[in-house]
């Protein structure tokens, strides 16, 4: 399966094995319609391993930590299961460790599914998949999200208490973007009340008391300066804040007496990392004016962005899931003979400038993929900063690094 995919699971019993080269804790979470447990009780792991109709199986030898669903078991008032790992080690993240979710029928030991998220970095717990209800039939989706906060901010953004851990903002029940990174706890929090085992021999540390849980940045608090490898919801008080975005980008020549033509492109992709369409300086206008360009800055020279691309999000087609905004030296120079390249998103009602991303570093490459906007599965979209490099001059050798990046 691919991020964001789904399908029909085919089976009333199934068992979801999650492995990765390091140490997980594997956990399940009992979410009604309103994206919540009902209490507690509905959040399954090692030290609470049974749920209605949900079953924590611990790993041990080369049989991995997983969570076991019997659909016909699951309460009524229950619309999702959500699996969920985390590591181990607290000083670990999930960089070059992601790892992989395998859905296996629970009767015959059969796989059914298997999902690897993409690109990994400082996420230290995960939204692996999640099995739901839909009319009569469960199916099953690839999920993949991540937070750099453990699963403490999985478990209280789902409903749950967990002891020692401040209270995190309340947040949707669609799966989150990954947030700042926080020192995470060295095993699965407790919930406060678990009935349904003994209490654990030795309570995993409490989060540092400078290190609050971190839930979903969005906009709510003005203007956000992202890092690379950050991300922002762009929503307000919970609402999408605006309909349309204008993204920036902007440039200067290092000097040396040479004019540097960068050209600025967004290339859309589907759910299956598939392009599209592009816009670039060669075609301004794409998905009937959804997305335009503003033409062509042959230098970099002058004030302000040199080059800006508007979407209207409310006009993208329903199968564009991820715009990837990018920067290409079509003059073959590389990103070292360039200074102060930044990305920033604005709102093109106000001129309010709400993201901004300024490149830090630079490379000897020619493309680089500034950010990325992905669509979640509640609607809502997510900005997050890439600042990766590769060498390509133009848009179209930007497609397949690009689709890598999603």
């Amino acid at each position: 399966m691919v991020q964001g995919g789904n399908a029909s699971l085919g089976s009333a019993r199934v068992v979801v094995e999650v492995t990765a080269p390091k140490r997980l804790d594997v956990s399940g979470l009992l979410l009604t319609a309103a994206g919540k447990v009902r209490s507690d009780a509905d959040f399954v792991f090692f030290n609470a391993p049974q749920g209605p109709g949900v079953t924590h199986r611990p790993g041990s030898g080369a049989t991995p930590d997983a969570i076991a669903v019997d659909t016909a078991a699951v309460p009524g008032e229950i619309s999702r299961i959500v699996v969920t790992a985390s590591l181990d080690d607290q000083r670990a993240t999930f960089a070059g460790t992601e790892p992989t979710a395998t859905v296996r029928d629970a009767d015959t030991g059969r796989e059914l599914f298997t999902f690897t998220p993409p690109r990994l970095t400082r996420e230290t717990a995960l939204v692996v998949v999640e099995v739901y209800r839909r009319g009569a039939e469960w199916k099953v989706r690839a999920v993949g999200q991540g937070y750099a906060d453990g699963l403490a901010g999985i478990a209280t953004d789902f409903g749950v208490s967990v002891e020692d851990a401040p209270p995190a903002a309340a947040t949707a029940a669609a799966p989150q973007a990954p947030a700042a990174p926080a020192a995470p706890p060295s095993a699965p929090p407790v919930p406060a009340a678990a009935p349904q085992a003994p209490a654990a021999p030795s309570s995993p540390p409490p989060m540092p008391s400078g290190s609050p849980a971190v839930g979903k940045i969005t906009l709510d608090k003005g203007r956000v300066n992202l890092v690379k490898g950050g991300s922002v919801s762009l929503e307000k008080a919970g609402r999408p804040c605006l309909a349309s975005v204008r993204m920036g980008l902007g440039w200067e020549p290092a000097g040396r007496g040479r004019n540097i033509d960068l050209d600025a492109s967004v290339i859309a992709f589907d759910a299956k990392r598939e392009k599209l369409d592009t816009a670039w300086f060669m075609k301004l206008s794409v998905f009937n004016g959804a997305i335009a360009h503003s033409g062509d800055n042959l230098t970099g020279k002058g004030g302000g962005d040199d080059e800006s691309i508007t979407v209207h999000l409310g006009g993208l087609p329903p199968e564009v899931c991820g715009l990837v905004f990018v920067v290409n030296s079509f003059s073959g120079q590389k990103f070292t003979d360039i200074k102060n390249a930044y990305c920033r998103l604005v709102d093109p009602s106000t001129e309010e400038e709400l993201v901004r991303f300024d490149l830090a570093q630079s490379e000897p490459h020619t493309g680089v993929a500034m950010c990325k906007l992905v669509r979640q599965f509640s609607g809502e979209w997510v900005m997050t900063a890439l600042g990766e490099y590769v060498d390509a001059k133009t848009a179209r050798s930007m497609v397949k690094p690009a689709a890598a990046m999603l």
